[in-house]
Formats: structure tokens, C-alpha cells, sequence
């Protein structure tokens, strides 16, 4: 199994990059970088491919709806460059808050437009002339909607690789099919081994059945908090408190997608009172509501042993990749910690 970690936004960059760089050589694999509405991801993953050498490179996620198709193939490209093809990229639909509330754009059709961006960068990727006509994206742009002066173009570089990885973040079952049909990898949230199956499935199954051979497996990369010790018990609170924020806070009534996967893991009650303490404002009683067990099943926090207990189910439910989110408050602690879960893992 694979370990990966994302990088903060917060605090300085170039303490995370250094860090990153010292727990690249304790055996991490894969460094994330996450886009959400403050600085993007694309200009600190081309830092850390400057000071990184093996360690492969994701954006997790850049949004479809906040640049051409043709640009996230470009910036792809370069970012594949620039690392010497370490990059994987990340992409997922966000939610119609961020992208409505911030990006001023319509939220709609995610899943085909999901399926256009990944057909669109591969042709740019097998540097093809761009012609696409589909239902959302035309390109060129056609005569009637436009100076009538735009032509097919092709990418002016060869990149490193014409197949750069892709990876759908996707919770819900219609995106998780197509994750499974058209991506390398996929990235689940709130993952629960024991219910991960009961869930997702029929929509791995389905998408796989239509999945070209070429993908290879689907890698199945999931982050998971992590404390390993005898007196890390204490730390699950902060992890309720953040399992509290997705499922009451992350979209509205009607439209969280984290709120909608806890009811169909089986907390319907629980996760309608989440939602309606945390929009009410009493987050501290929200994060208190929160089932004991969808908190332990879905973080690696305990003894060494518990741990080790815990990733083997995480395998046995068919992940691939773990994405440490590490609890410790020190640098030197979350070496540590990272340097435990690789010898874990094997």
C-alpha cells in the first residue's frame, strides 16, 4: 500500500515543501496538493516539483468548472513537465457553493462535463488536433458564436506522457461509476471499509464493466487522520469536530454530499441532526452527535496494533493508496508517524 500526505494551506509553504521533502526520503509516495477557494494548487505543486525528486505529485482537486478543458490539459502537461512525470491530476465537481459562490459559474451537469474535461486532456495529451463536439464543450468554438475565426490547434510541445493520470474525487453512486469507467484512480471521502462495499459496489462494478483495459486497476486513494500511540485517544475530538463540519456544514439542506453519504451508511437520523445543530450554529453539538463508530471506522487513531488492524481491513476493501492526514503537532512527530504507517504498510 502506498502512503501519500496533503500539503497544508496553512502557514508558510516553504516550511510544508521542506517538510515534504524529509518525509519523501522516510518513504512517502505521494505529496496532494488541494485547491479550495484560497491560493491554487498549480503554482505550489510546480515549487514542489523544483524540490522533490521521486515523490509523485496530485492536485486533489482542481475543479472542472474553473478552467477551459483545454487549459487543465496545458496545465497538466506542464505540471508533468516540470516534475519529470510525477504528476497525477486531481479533478472533481466541487459543490455548486464554491462553485457558484465563488467562481460565479452555473453548477451543472457535473458528470458530463466531468467525462469531457478527461476525453478533451487526453487528446490534447496524444497531441491531436482539438475537435470536440459535445454536449457541453465545443471547441472550436463554432462561427456562430464567436468571430468565426478559431481553428483546431494542437498542443505546440510533446509532453512526457500523452496518458498523464487522472483521478475523479467522487462520493456519489452515478460519479463513482464513472471514476470507475474513465480514471486511474479514484478518491473517495468519509471512507468506511465494513459499509464501503455496501455503498459503492453496484457503481464500481458498473463502471468497471465499461472500463477500458488500458486503465489498469483503479487505484483507490483514500486520507485518513492518523495518531499511533498508547495516548492518542483524545485526539478523536478533533476529528469529530471536522466529521461534524462535512456532514452539517459542507452545502446546504438538500445538497451536501457528505450528508447524503452518511444516510446511506446507514446514520439517517444522525446525520439530519448534525446538519440542522451545525446550520443552526451549535457546532460544538453537532460534532457531539456524531456516531462513535462512522468516527473510528473512518481515521486511523489508537496502539500501534489497533492501527495495523485498521489498514489491513482499508486493503482488504480493495485501497490502494493511503493518505496520511496526521494528528501530531510537531514536524519531527509527523516524520514519525509517517515513517510508522510505511513500515505498516510494507
Amino acid at each position: 500500500m502506498r502512503i501519500g500526505i496533503q500539503a497544508s494551506y496553512a502557514g508558510g509553504f516553504a516550511d510544508t515543501a521542506a517538510e515534504i521533502r524529509d518525509l519523501e526520503a522516510a518513504g512517502l509516495d505521494v505529496a496532494m496538493v488541494a485547491e479550495v477557494y484560497t491560493f491554487d494548487a498549480v503554482s505550489q505543486l510546480g515549487y514542489l516539483a523544483a524540490v522533490t525528486e521521486r515523490v509523485e505529485l496530485m492536485s486533489g482537486i482542481l475543479p472542472i468548472y474553473s478552467r477551459t478543458p483545454a487549459l487543465t490539459a496545458m496545465t497538466a502537461a506542464g505540471l508533468d513537465f516540470v516534475s519529470g512525470g510525477r504528476f497525477t491530476l486531481g479533478l472533481g465537481a466541487s459543490g455548486p457553493q464554491v462553485v457558484e459562490g465563488w467562481h460565479g459559474l452555473p453548477y451543472d451537469a457535473p458528470l458530463q462535463r466531468t467525462r469531457e474535461v478527461v476525453e478533451i486532456c487526453r487528446q490534447v495529451w496524444r497531441r491531436e488536433r482539438l475537435v470536440h463536439d459535445g454536449p457541453r464543450y465545443t471547441v472550436p468554438l463554432p462561427a456562430d458564436q464567436g468571430t468565426g475565426l478559431g481553428k483546431p490547434l494542437r498542443l505546440i510541445n510533446t509532453p512526457v506522457r500523452e496518458r498523464i493520470p487522472v483521478l475523479l474525487a467522487a462520493i456519489g453512486p452515478k460519479n463513482v461509476e464513472l471514476a470507475a469507467e474513465i480514471a486511474e484512480k479514484w478518491e473517495p471521502i468519509l471512507f468506511d471499509p465494513e459499509r464501503s462495499d455496501d455503498v459503492w459496489g453496484a457503481a464500481l462494478a458498473a463502471g468497471k464493466a465499461k472500463r477500458d483495459e488500458a486503465l489498469g486497476e483503479l487505484d483507490v486513494v483514500v486520507g485518513l487522520p492518523v495518531a499511533i500511540g498508547d495516548d492518542v485517544e483524545h485526539l478523536l475530538d478533533a476529528v469529530r469536530a471536522s466529521l461534524a463540519l462535512y456532514v452539517g456544514g459542507m452545502g446546504a439542506k438538500g445538497k451536501n454530499f457528505y450528508n447524503d453519504l452518511a444516510r446511506r451508511y446507514g446514520y439517517e437520523a444522525e446525520a439530519e441532526t448534525i446538519q440542522d445543530l451545525y446550520l443552526a450554529g451549535r457546532k460544538d453539538e453537532a460534532a457531539a452527535a456524531v456516531p462513535e463508530d462512522l468516527l473510528r471506522a473512518t481515521s486511523l487513531i489508537g496502539p500501534e496494533g489497533h492501527v495495523a488492524e485498521r489498514i489491513a481491513a482499508f486493503a482488504e476493501a480493495g485501497v490502494t493508496t493511503i493518505n496520511v492526514q496526521p494528528m501530531d503537532d510537531s514536524r519531527q512527530s509527523r516524520l514519525r508517524t509517517v515513517e510508522t504507517m510505511r513500515r505498516l504498510c510494507g
